[in-house]
């Protein structure tokens, strides 16, 4: 049996057990907020890290959540405590939320290293949330639990369904070509997000909320419950009851977030056809266990796991539908001969919850021998246009832009690249390859979700729905096309983009992983010793210590001083 901890071992005993002026002050303030001692005494304390806000809408529910978790805590005999965090809205925070994601990183690190806390409940979900919650707690590695946010409902328009972000784009385009009206427009933009909650596509939030439940760090399935569920209030109650229990037992991310739980990841975001954001989280979240996770892991993955889940962007449902077919237990089920099953999580071990998993809805998620894409959901791409790689999601493109060769439309800057989409008499066709560059980690800053490039009006009158697209920035996970993203190094710190020219040759070949700008090197070379980024202004404050530490995507776009397993001490007490 597994040794339980004792009281008076508790992290939180050296703020409020011992007999001294410092613990008099403390349990002083406790009466203060209403609480006796004996409430508290020999009690783990929980620390209930919300990202809840007023502005935003996927985690609308979770101050209720909060109480759900709290009434667990107490019920389960411990003593919780809740600590707002940034909440890193999705839809509102510009130019991007990835920009402070790493500052959630350090705020939750620094909550619960500074107060008396034994365990943690992380409640999150939006895009940034997840990872920068994760990536906090497990530098101070004490018992965690996750609790996900959860999808909002189906979208309804006329009796079709519509998924946030995906058929954002695919109706613009339609409207763009004159084929929706404004009041159609309209009548979408009222149906399209009917609860709160995060995107029901698998967009980045679905896609991280999934790997964090595979990686182990919640109960098993929380994940694909919907938000306006009532299983979700229920989970809510049952992670707050059971992280009392792993205090006792000292279970710690450092004892779940294993290479094979990483090998484990890899595979599910596959065979979901996750987000292309989950590359720069997952390395950034591993590189802080001490995984070494690379692209080229994702890459090898990729040839080894089909596409099972058939969720939009790439597929035809939603992630409602992915919960009644099952959920993440049933994927878990088809990929059982690619899982580590006896990987740890927070309440047994991947194996031992498949034993009563069943996929209901077989067309949502498919078997290993009828999958929707025969390969995995993500490419990396190297060449002397991307040294270091890019990423690209081949099962939501054009089939016929796989192989391409073309001539480059480059932009320099959002605006003019806006502008330019929306001239009937712009110079482009559907062979061309456009590109948007200085919109990278430290160029963007950020890294903002720009790299779905909108194909100009002129094409889409004409009845092009996809070409090529490359670009140093990300873009939605619930977006779709032949886009090239995260290219490295960025142009802004000198990267081979910044060297393209209107009219240079790109080709790109996606089974053979490469892309090429058809360019001698020397004259790559000449051209970016000429080069000179743009002027931005990092004079002061975060955005200074942003520029001068953000790595690139393939590193995971962490900042330096972070990206370590190491420890701090504990803080002392006087």
């Amino acid at each position: 049996m597994t040794r339980r901890k004792k009281p008076e071992e508790f992290r939180s005993f050296r703020w409020f057990g011992v007999k001294d002026l410092r613990a008099f002050g403390h349990r002083s303030r406790l009466y203060q907020m209403g609480y006796d001692h004996a409430e508290l005494a020999n009690k783990p304390v929980i620390a209930i890290i919300n990202t809840w806000s007023d502005i935003n809408p996927c985690h609308a529910h979770l101050r209720a959540r909060a109480e759900e978790v709290k009434r667990g805590v107490w019920q389960a005999g411990g003593f919780p405590i809740e600590l707002p965090a940034m909440s890193l809205a999705e839809t509102y925070v510009k130019p991007t939320t990835m920009l402070y994601r790493n500052f959630l990183a350090m705020e939750v690190e620094e909550l619960i290293r500074s107060h008396p806390v034994d365990g943690v409940v992380l409640l999150a979900g939006c895009d940034k949330t997840t990872p920068g919650t994760i990536m906090g707690a497990i530098q101070v590695d004490l018992p965690t639990i996750f609790v996900p946010a959860g999808p909002m409902l189906r979208g309804n328009y006329r009796g079709r369904m519509l998924g946030s972000g995906s058929d954002v784009w695919k109706y613009w385009a339609e409207k763009e070509a004159g084929r929706v009206t404004e009041n159609e427009w309209s009548e979408m933009e009222r149906g399209i997000a009917r609860s709160f909650g995060t995107c029901m596509t698998m967009g980045t939030a679905s896609t991280m909320t999934a790997l964090a439940d595979t990686l182990g760090l919640s109960l098993p399935g929380a994940s694909a419950i919907p938000a306006a569920d009532a299983g979700h209030a229920r989970m809510a109650a049952l992670s707050g009851a059971r992280i009392v229990e792993m205090v006792f037992e000292d279970l710690k991310p450092s004892d779940i977030l294993t290479a094979k739980a990483f090998e484990n990841a890899l595979a599910v975001h596959m065979a979901m056809a996750g987000s292309t954001n989950a590359m720069i989280h997952l390395i950034a979240i591993a590189r802080r266990c001490g995984v070494p996770l690379t692209l080229d892991d994702f890459d090898r993955v990729s040839a080894e796991v089909p596409v099972l889940c058939n969720i939009r962007p790439t597929g035809e449902f939603l992630m409602e539908d992915f919960y009644y077919a099952g959920g993440l237990i049933a994927l878990w089920k088809q990929l059982k001969p690619l899982l580590h099953t006896g990987e740890r999580n927070v309440i047994g071990t991947i194996g031992g919850a498949l034993d009563e998993a069943e996929v209901h809805l077989p067309e949502v998620i498919r078997p290993l021998d009828r999958p929707v894409a025969a390969r995995g959901g993500t490419a990396i791409l190297k060449g002397n246009l991307a040294p270091q790689g890019c990423v690209m999601k081949p099962a939501a493109a054009d089939p016929a832009l796989l192989q391409h060769r073309g001539p480059a439309l480059v932009f320099d800057d959002y605006d003019a690249m806006m502008k330019a989409v929306n001239d009937e008499d712009l110079d482009v066709t559907a062979d061309t390859v456009m590109i948007l560059r200085n919109a990278g980690p430290v160029g963007g800053p950020g890294m903002p979700e720009w790299g779905m490039l909108p194909i100009p009006r002129k094409l889409l009158k004409e009845g092009v729905r996809d070409m090529v697209r490359i670009s140093d920035a990300r873009m939605s996970g619930t977006s779709y096309g032949a886009c090239i993203l995260h290219v490295a190094p960025e142009a802004y710190v000198g990267g081979p983009l910044a060297a393209v020219r209107n009219g240079d040759i790109i080709a790109l070949d996606v089974a053979r992983r490469t892309i090429t700008l058809e360019v001698d090197q020397a004259e790559i070379e000449r051209r970016l010793a000429e080069w000179r980024p743009p002027e931005r202004d990092y004079s002061r404050g975060y955005l200074k210590m942003h520029a001068e530490n953000i790595q690139q995507a393939p590193e995971g776009c962490d900042f330096t001083f972070l990206q370590s397993p190491h420890k701090l001490p504990e803080p002392e007490i006087h």
